[in-house]
């Protein structure tokens, strides 16, 4: 666990105050970990899922040869394997 050494004071009305506080009670933990964590949800390092997800359909397509010939490969797979 990192050790914190940075303070943020960050002022909020009572409504949001209060959501938080009932949640931290909840949760039995703090108002400060509920912040912690939402930054670190909300500001994660690295990129956002979404843009992974983009790059990743948008990667040249697997040639896989023929099903016929994918298949023939899974069975002989299987069966060398139930042979043990």
């Amino acid at each position: 666990m990192a050790i914190l050494t940075r303070r943020l004071q960050v002022l909020l009305d009572e409504e949001r105050f209060s959501r938080l506080e009932d949640l931290a009670r909840q949760r039995g933990t703090t108002v400060a970990v509920l912040v912690r964590d939402a930054l670190d949800r909300t500001y994660r390092a690295g990129p956002a899922p979404d843009e992974a997800a983009d790059r990743f359909l948008a990667r040249e397509p697997l040639e896989l040869g023929s099903w016929e010939e994918s298949k023939r490969e899974i069975e002989d797979s299987l069966m060398s394997r139930a042979q043990w």
